[in-house]
């Protein structure tokens, strides 16, 4: 099949590439390799594998009197660094607009972290006191603000592994710079090359061609990382944590890699061949149809609107809000303003910081989400102003969420008082506020309370406020609120359910232990009972209702929410498209009954039948 004009994400075949392994009298068997679907897309072409000496030098401790010149020394692997992320940002300008838009403001956190940061305080704190080398310094600094972040008990793990992975590759870097070792360069990959390597850093991958690489395939890494992010940014087909790829590949090796469905075939037959072109012709109708939806409405085909919002961690995320069409952010999470700093931020901080997030959605809602700080995490990792009262044996069911703020108002007052600013200049009703952790009514009335004399006190300070206060709304995330929900009702404005937690907390299941992460199932009946409970209880009292968890971005669960009576879905930007897509093919009619139908089912694995059956014959008739 021809192509004439070949659409992002879609690569021209080099055919000589594709016969390279029988050309070179290698096995011409074709091998199968797995990994984790990174960006979606198919490439044809030949492996080019590409290494890189590892980023790792000797623990060193210094004697006192070399303290100043191991100081000058991390001094001046950061500014080397600083220009060498000046130079990747100068890059920029030869990448497609929508990978600009992703890696500019990495970029920009890449260039802070570099500035005065926790990592590189506590490096130099390091050398001083603890009388190490610059390298041992960084990354023991590195690792323990790292581990810090993932230790935190938030819903959103993969903003937490992003985090991480962003002090990791700092750390990283500073090294090299003090070690003197090089770094991976990609000057000689030929054109229409898939690209093979044990792992991609974020900078490695700001570094890609997309109109030279066809496909990357990496042995580490995974789905919800920066390099994935910028990898989809950047329109390349990928699969990566891919185990025994780079022992499998050798360069030249003719390939097939399939973005979508995590697979690579070495050595592909004639069969694997012809497919991989008409998946090729079929990805590109399928950009054309999604790119198409971006300005359309969210409506049934009965008519029947449904609202379709972003969860916002970082600002760095405002662009992909904006390409995906997303009605608002529907879970800004105010987290970021923590992160790595010593100091807790301030009304004034937090208005500026918030301010512009609301300015750039132009008159959409944007749902501000107080501090959810759990009473597990190391405390300093965010603010070192902020001390736990305890250490509880059992952090997730300790001191978190709303219960934290409420031992701690300033912080809560802090937040109020910011957010209250932000909304006096925004149009009214565009901001909201939610409190996360919510068990039991009392915390939605005594926060209120808070808010409300934050607002007084506003008030006679001169400040100018909305004469109607911004809607404050509740968390529904255990299955005591779910079953309380009608209840907290009546205390708060909205509801937005976060599934992810309400999920672990109902099943007992910590998605992040490995021995039990099998029995996670948002589709077990007593986790869509009690959505199904907090939905009707808020649809009672005619309270705007939303789903704001993993559920919401899966256009396979879309005719289950829509038939519990959810009309609001709040998700990843990336996966707004085709949620959209799967709205615009639904009958409400036909939800409600197919809702009715799984909510009569005690088995998950008949209900996991029912939803894709449900999904299968909706593309059919699309």
């Amino acid at each position: 099949m021809k192509i004439d004009k070949p659409e992002r994400g879609e690569r021209p075949e080099p055919k000589p590439a594709a016969e390279a392994g029988r050309r070179h009298g290698r096995r011409t068997r074709e091998i199968l390799i797995r990994g984790i679907p990174v960006s979606p897309g198919v490439a044809i072409g030949a492996v080019f594998d590409t290494s890189e000496p590892p980023a790792e030098a000797p623990r060193r401790s210094i004697e006192p009197d070399a303290v100043d010149a191991e100081k000058q020394r991390l001094a001046a692997a950061v500014a080397t660094s600083r220009k060498q992320v000046g130079k990747l940002k100068m890059r920029l300008s030869v990448l497609p607009e929508e990978a600009q838009e992703e890696l500019e403001p990495l970029l920009d956190a890449y260039a802070m972290m570099l500035g005065d940061s926790r990592l590189i305080r506590g490096a130099r704190k390091r050398i001083e006191q603890g009388l190490l080398a610059a390298e041992t310094a960084v990354a023991d600094e590195a690792d323990a603000i790292a581990e810090a972040i993932l230790a935190a008990r938030d819903d959103d793990k993969a903003g937490l592994r992003r985090r991480a992975g962003e002090v990791r590759e700092i750390a990283r870097r500073l090294t090299r710079n003090l070690t003197k070792n090089p770094f991976r360069s990609f000057k000689d990959v030929p054109e229409g090359a898939i690209l093979v390597a044990e792992e991609l850093t974020p900078a490695d991958a700001a570094l890609l061609d997309p109109s030279r690489i066809a496909g990357v395939a990496t042995e580490e890494g995974g789905a919800d990382g920066h390099t994935a992010i910028m990898l989809r940014a950047l329109g390349i087909p990928a699969l990566l944590g891919a185990p025994g790829l780079t022992e499998a590949a050798r360069r030249g090796d003719g390939a097939v890699l399939d973005g979508a469905a995590g697979s690579l075939a070495l050595h592909p037959t004639a069969a694997t061949l012809t497919h991989a072109r008409e998946q090729l012709a079929a990805y590109a109708r399928e950009r054309q149809r999604l790119g198409k939806l971006r300005r359309l409405p969210a409506v049934t085909t009965d008519g029947e609107l449904v609202e379709l919002q972003a969860n916002m961690e970082i600002p760095a995320e405002l662009p992909l809000i904006a390409q995906a069409g997303a009605q608002g952010i529907g879970l800004l999470r105010s987290e970021f303003l923590f992160m790595n700093r010593e100091d807790l931020p301030g009304e004034d901080d937090q208005f500026a910081a918030y301010g512009p997030i609301v300015e750039a959605m132009n008159g959409d809602p944007v749902t501000i989400r107080v501090l959810d700080w759990g009473g597990e995490k190391d405390m300093q990792a965010l603010a070192a102003g902020v001390e736990p009262h305890h250490v509880s044996p059992n952090p997730a069911l300790g001191l978190r969420g709303i219960r934290m703020l409420l031992k701690r108002p300033e912080l809560l007052e802090a937040q109020f008082a910011a957010i209250l600013r932000v909304a006096a200049a925004a149009p009214d009703g565009v901001v909201r506020v939610l409190l996360p952790m919510v068990t039991v009514p009392e915390e939605v009335k005594s926060a209120r309370e808070i808010y409300e004399r934050v607002a007084r006190r506003l008030r006679r300070r001169g400040e100018k406020l909305p004469e109607k206060l911004p809607e404050l709304g509740a968390m529904i995330e255990t299955p005591g609120a779910a079953l309380a929900a009608d209840a907290i009702a009546l205390e708060a404005d909205f509801f937005a359910i976060g599934t992810n937690d309400l999920a672990m907390y109902t099943l007992a299941v910590d998605r992040g232990d490995a021995e039990v992460a099998h029995l996670y199932d948002p589709l077990h009946p007593a986790v869509l009972r009690l959505v199904q409970f907090s939905t009707e209880a808020a649809l009672r009292l005619r309270m705007p209702v939303s789903i704001c968890g993993e559920m919401a971005g899966n256009p396979q669960l879309v005719p289950l929410l829509l038939g519990l009576g959810i009309r609001s879905l709040s998700m990843n930007a990336s996966a707004v498209p085709r949620v959209k897509q799967a709205v615009r093919a639904l009958d409400i009619g036909d939800c409600a009954r197919f809702a009715r139908r799984v909510m009569e089912q005690s088995d998950p694995v008949r209900i996991r039948e029912l939803v894709d059956g449900f999904a299968t014959g909706v593309t059919e008739r699309g």
